[in-house]
C-alpha cells in the first residue's frame, strides 16, 4: 500500500474521484488450528481504509487537469507520514525476528540443560 500511495501522490484530478486517496490496510490476527497444544497465530488484511485527510483543492487554471473553474484536485498522500510509517513497519519487522531469534535460543538452551 505503501508503494502505491506514494507512486500516486501526484496525480492531479478534475474532481477529488480523479486522485488518489491514501489507503492504509487494517490487519486481523487470525487463529488457525487453535486447541490447547496448538497455537498457530497468522495475520491477514482485514479491510482497507481509503480516505483520511480531504483531497486539497488548488486554482490552477492553465493546468490541463483543471476543471471548468480553474482548479485542480491533488492527492491527501503525505510522503513524510508514509515515509516515518515504512520505517516503523520495518523496525517493528526487525524487532520481532530478533524476539524470535533470542526465543529459539532460550528453547534450545533449555533443551541443553535436560541433556
Amino acid at each position: 500500500m505503501t508503494a502505491s500511495n506514494l507512486a500516486n501522490m501526484d496525480v492531479l484530478g478534475t474532481t477529488t474521484d480523479e486522485v488518489c486517496k491514501a489507503k492504509n490496510p487494517i490487519f486481523k490476527t487470525v487463529m488457525k488450528n487453535h486447541t490447547s497444544s496448538n497455537f498457530e497465530p497468522s495475520v491477514k488484511v482485514n479491510r482497507i481504509h481509503v480516505g483520511g485527510l480531504a483531497n486539497t483543492k488548488r486554482y490552477d487554471p492553465q493546468n490541463s487537469a483543471a476543471s471548468n473553474d480553474g482548479y485542480v484536485f491533488m492527492s491527501n498522500v503525505n510522503s513524510i507520514e508514509k515515509m516515518v510509517d515504512m520505517t516503523n513497519v520495518s523496525r517493528s519487522y526487525k524487532t520481532n525476528v530478533e524476539v524470535m531469534n533470542a526465543t529459539k535460543k532460550m528453547m534450545m538452551a533449555t533443551l541443553q540443560l535436560g541433556m
